[in-house]
C-alpha cells in the first residue's frame, strides 16, 4: 500500500479494473470459480467469500473499491450458493453436476482452496480473508484452525449457523490475529459469543446506529448508511499497515 492511489486508478483504467475469471482445485477434486480484481503485483491481497444463496458476484462493486485502497482482491464462488447481480454461482453449478455435498460447512475446502491458490500464486506479504453471512463464519473457523495461514479476518453477520452452538467459536478461540466483526445492527447477538472467545489483542467490531445490513451487501452504495461500514473497514485495513 506504498503506491499513490492515482497510480491505483489509472492502473484500473487500462486494466478495466484488472478483473479475470480464475479457476483452481478444491481438496476433493472440484472446480472453484473467482474472479480476480489485481491492483498491483506486490499489493496486500483480500480473499472475499459470499453469503448464502449468492456468488461472487456480491462483490463486483466492493472489489474496485478495495483496489483502490491498494489491495489485490479475489471473490470466490463457494459450493453452497445460487445467484447474485446477474452472476451465477459455477462452482455451485460445478458441485451439483458431481453430485456434491452443498451445504454451508460443505464450502469449507473451497475456502481453503482459495488461499492455497493465492499463496501460490501471488505470494502476497499480507492474506486477508473475508467472508459473509455463513462464510464470515467459516473464515473464522478456518483461520482458528489453521494458525499462521492467514494474517487478518474480516468478518460481515458471523453466527452458529451449523447445528452445533460451538461450531465457530471453538475454532475462534484460537485466534490470535487481528479480527474485524460487523453485522446489521440487530444481529449483534448471533456473534457476540464468538466475539468474546476470540483471543487476539487486535480484535475490533463495528456496529451501525441505524438498523444497517446484514453481510457484505452493507457496503453496497444503494444503502444510505453504507459509509459507517466504509469508515469502520477502512480503519481496520489501515491498521493491518506496517
Amino acid at each position: 500500500m506504498k503506491f499513490s492511489l492515482l497510480v491505483v486508478g489509472l492502473l484500473m483504467a487500462s486494466m478495466a479494473w484488472g478483473q479475470e475469471k480464475v479457476s483452481f482445485k478444491a481438496g476433493d477434486g472440484l472446480e472453484v470459480v473467482a474472479d480476480l480484481y489485481k491492483a498491483h503485483d506486490q499489493a496486500p491481497f483480500i480473499i472475499l467469500f459470499h453469503q448464502a444463496g449468492w456468488s461472487r458476484g456480491e462483490y463486483r462493486e466492493i472489489a474496485p473499491k478495495l483496489n483502490e485502497m491498494g489491495f489485490n482482491c479475489m471473490a470466490v464462488d463457494q459450493r453452497s450458493g445460487g445467484a447474485v447481480n446477474n452472476v451465477s454461482n459455477e462452482t455451485n453449478a460445478n458441485a451439483k453436476k458431481e453430485n456434491k455435498k452443498t451445504k454451508y460447512a460443505d464450502a469449507i475446502p473451497d475456502i481453503e482452496a482459495a488461499v492455497s491458490y493465492v499463496k501460490e500464486n501471488f505470494n502476497p506479504d499480507k492474506l486477508i480473508i473475508w467472508g459473509s453471512s455463513y462464510s464470515s463464519a467459516l473464515v473464522l473457523k478456518v483461520a482458528g484452525d489453521n494458525a499462521g495461514m492467514v494474517d487478518a479476518v474480516m468478518s460481515f453477520a458471523p453466527g452458529e449457523y451449523f447445528g452445533s452452538k460451538d461450531f465457530i467459536s471453538s475454532s475462534a478461540k484460537n485466534l490470535e490475529i487481528p479480527v474485524f466483526i460487523t453485522s446489521a445492527k440487530s444481529e449483534k447477538n448471533n456473534w457476540w459469543g464468538i466475539y468474546e472467545a476470540i483471543p487476539s489483542t487486535k480484535k475490533s467490531y463495528y456496529l451501525p446506529t441505524t438498523a444497517g445490513n446484514h453481510g457484505s451487501r452493507a457496503l453496497w452504495n444503494k444503502f444510505s448508511d453504507a459509509g459507517g461500514y466504509w469508515s469502520a473497514v477502512t480503519e481496520f485495513l489501515k491498521s493491518l499497515e506496517g
